[in-house]
């Protein structure tokens, strides 16, 4: 089976990180074949938003631990630079929605993949852990950027200096995700949640998105002058006039990612 799984239906690519075994642990052969399933998933027009998750019970446990003390494996150089890094900047670049679906575990590289994603929702079972510090190493895969952003700077250093784990619920009420859900609900709306994204406008929202990317480090003015910008171009799209037309006529509208 591939460490990967990856299918398109309904406008929506489903990611499935596939190594139950492992709880999902990435290795090198997963990390290179997501970062190409992300490009997949830009370049393609019938995608309209992206699905990840993982298989079996966790979402990912972070790193093979196995692969980092083979002699033959890569390094730390290799596992950042053309492994993690890589994928994050592929999920932030993504010009189209990524719903993390955190149906259980998310640990170390792992959690910080699924907080990368645009909105992250977890099952009532799952956790997120920054693992890091109880082998020595600092959290990584945009940890140190996020966390801060998420929830603010003590409750990040604590978590990220301790390591300790914080259920779903927890991570809900402190704002590091968007939504939680029962275990029995959790397959039903995490997908409903990304359905509702499909038929979004897609442009706008791939607009919004990178207006997001650039307010942590814009000051106002700056962002304010992106704004100007990226409305102009958001005001050329076919669904801006469909929207708008919508509105009008008092009916829902029909976006079609154009």
């Amino acid at each position: 089976m591939s460490p990967v799984l990856f299918e398109i239906k309904d406008q929506i690519a489903f990611i499935t990180l596939n190594r139950p075994a492992r709880m999902n642990a990435f290795n090198a052969e997963m990390a290179l074949l997501l970062q190409n399933r992300l490009d997949e998933c830009a370049s393609l027009h019938e995608v309209r938003a992206v699905y990840l998750t993982g298989a079996g019970k966790a979402f990912s446990a972070g790193q093979d631990l196995a692969e980092v003390v083979d002699p033959q494996g890569p390094g730390m150089d290799t596992l950042l630079s053309q492994h993690y890094n890589p994928i994050i900047t592929r999920i932030r670049n993504l010009p189209k929605p990524i719903v993390a679906a955190v149906n259980g575990v998310a640990a170390g590289a792992g959690a910080n993949i699924a907080l990368c994603c645009d909105i992250v929702v977890a099952a009532e079972s799952a956790s997120f852990i920054q693992a890091f510090s109880k082998i020595g190493l600092i959290p990584d895969s945009g940890g140190t950027w996020r966390l801060p952003r998420l929830v603010g700077w003590q409750k990040a250093a604590g978590i990220a200096f301790l390591g300790d784990k914080v259920g779903a619920e927890k991570a809900e009420k402190m704002g590091m995700i968007y939504a939680v859900y029962s275990d029995e609900e959790f397959p039903g709306a995490s997908r409903a949640l990304t359905t509702t994204l499909a038929q979004m406008p897609t442009r706008a929202l791939a607009l919004t998105k990178h207006a997001l990317n650039y307010s942590a480090t814009n000051t106002l003015e700056e962002q304010l002058l992106l704004e100007d910008e990226l409305q102009q171009q958001a005001a050329k799209t076919k669904d801006y006039a469909e929207g708008v037309n919508a509105f009008l006529n008092k009916r829902p509208p029909i976006f079609k990612g154009e």
